[in-house]
């Protein structure tokens, strides 16, 4: 492995560092080594548009902006990857947009793999930082693809300027109250005659017209933590309040589906998934005879809650999404011959899947299927913390949204437009009843580590992480939930604080019946 030291080898003048003058660095050679109108997949696929609204949360704005972006003319899927482990990651360094660092063997590890996991998925192209960590990365998943990747200047990691290439604790010594102000304010943090963060938002939102811009279906964007994040923001319409709270870890993999609208307007946006690791792949090459790719035999899916991206937290949340009345995973109700069957065996691959996690309480929803699985994950749990296990079971009316997807689905293509609005409003007050019970969960101090797990249909946590994020009911149609998945949300500085989504519809673990990475759940319908 070369050292950060060996590695700098030529000065230009391309982005900043950890210098008085932003436009000087050093670059180094790479080495060669819910309860609303949702954009679920109901049967029908249909969507609604997402308006914009100014909140007020814990003392600090988080604003929603309506994103400007040019209409497109059919549906794309983009997926973001960070890049893999770097030897700044390693050290504890600043990094921000300075070109020092390369990826160590552990983040080599995590590209292949990455390569591996999406090995058979399908891209038109890929763009990438230029900077060596997300460059070589965005080299190691791409492979033996015919087509370039496309390097842009723009999706280079946030600017720091003096900061970077400082070590966290030189932060706190030398800038004491500016690096705080980057800690607890960093939307509104300023260093150098800059507003970092305003401006890598900016960023994002000029590299989505390049990217939108572009004539393919299924885009892959490798790059950075920060870059990411307001890559996701903007997307989402949501402002640079939210940096920070959508997690994003080393090859951690998110996937937005972007969708027609009427009249030339901007596309409408959902976020298929935030943060999925990167699956342990089998010893088989997904490569056969020839160079043919051929499916990896096994595929052994890191858990979600082992990921080490963001703030360390002792209080967590984390949301089982159940019920064939809500959300088809590729169709998968509609091809298994007995949904409630299926039910079970997903339910069955949450509990294996969530069994190394110390659980205090299962809220579940007292719909059927809900609670049978609340009661899959209790016995497994039982299983694992033998004789340990202080596990209280609970339910909730106020999580249960299945009718209202019975509703939808035999409403079909109109659903939302024949739905009652006080039905869609009651879902929605639902969940602010519910949100607000499970955060008193997780605050009773006697427990020092505290792991609430509710268990729900998709529509009822996609209206949770409504909440979560402090947006209105017309803004649920930015997230997506399969039957199966499982999302996390850490409370890094307690319940009564903002909750930091570490990711969303995890579905690795349910083998031949997780959602694809490069498909997206539009199935290319005309809207």
């Amino acid at each position: 492995m070369l050292s950060v030291t060996s590695s700098l080898t030529r000065l230009t003048t391309n982005s900043p560092l950890h210098h008085p003058n932003p436009n000087s660095t050093l670059i180094a050679p790479i080495p060669k080594s819910n309860h609303v109108a949702l954009p679920l997949r109901f049967r029908s696929g249909i969507k609604f548009a997402s308006k914009w609204i100014r909140s007020v949360i814990n003392g600090s704005e988080l604003s929603s902006e309506p994103n400007d972006f040019a209409a497109i003319t059919v549906p794309k899927r983009v997926v973001l990857v960070r890049h893999g482990q770097s030897t700044w990651n390693a050290e504890g360094r600043i990094q921000g947009s300075s070109n020092f660092s390369v990826l160590t063997e552990k983040g080599e590890s995590q590209a292949e793999v990455s390569r591996q996991m999406l090995a058979a998925d399908q891209f038109d192209v890929c763009f990438a930082s230029p900077l060596n960590r997300s460059k070589r990365t965005a080299e190691v998943i791409w492979g033996s693809r015919k087509e370039k990747i496309i390097t842009d200047y723009d999706l280079r990691e946030i600017d720091l300027y003096s900061f970077q290439g400082l070590l966290k604790h030189e932060g706190k010594s030398k800038f004491g109250d500016a690096y705080s102000h980057w800690q607890t304010d960093a939307s509104n943090f300023y260093i150098d005659g800059h507003y970092p963060v305003r401006e890598l938002w900016s960023r994002a939102r000029s590299c989505w017209k390049k990217v939108l811009a572009y004539d393919g279906r299924s885009v892959l964007v490798v790059a950075h933590n920060a870059v990411n994040q307001a890559l996701i923001g903007t997307a989402l319409g949501l402002g640079p309040e939210y940096f920070r709270v959508l997690v994003q870890s080393n090859c951690g993999v998110s996937a937005l589906d972007f969708s027609p609208s009427s009249e030339g307007s901007p596309p409408y946006v959902c976020l298929n998934r935030l943060n999925q690791p990167p699956l342990l792949v089998c010893a088989e090459s997904v490569y056969g005879d020839n160079n043919n790719k051929v499916a990896p035999v096994v595929q052994t899916p890191k858990s979600p809650l082992a990921e080490s991206g963001g703030r360390k937290a002792n209080k967590r949340m984390v949301l089982v999404s159940i019920g064939s009345g809500s959300c088809i995973n590729e169709g998968i109700y509609e091809s298994h011959p007995e949904g409630k069957n299926l039910d079970a065996e997903l339910s069955q691959k949450v509990a294996e899947l969530l069994s190394d996690v110390n659980m205090t309480s299962i809220i579940s929803s007292p719909g059927a299927v809900c609670t049978e699985a609340a009661a899959v994950i209790s016995n497994v749990q039982k299983a694992s913390y033998s004789g340990t296990s202080n596990l209280v079971m609970k339910q909730s009316q106020d999580l249960d949204s299945e009718n209202i997807a019975e509703q939808s689905i035999k409403l079909g293509q109109k659903w939302f437009a024949t739905l009652n609005s006080k039905i869609v409003t009651k879902l929605w007050d639902q969940s602010g009843q519910a949100w607000p019970y499970l955060l008193s969960e997780l605050s009773y101090e006697s427990q020092l580590e505290n792991v609430v797990v509710a268990v729900a249909p998709p529509l009822s946590h996609i209206a949770l992480l409504g909440r979560c994020l402090n947006l209105t009911k017309e803004q649920l149609s930015l997230f997506h939930l399969d039957s199966g998945s499982v999302t996390v949300i850490d409370f890094p500085d307690g319940p009564a604080k903002q909750g930091v989504v570490k990711c969303t519809n995890y579905t690795a673990h349910l083998g031949k019946w997780a959602a694809p990475i490069s498909k997206s759940s539009l199935h290319n319908v005309e809207l």
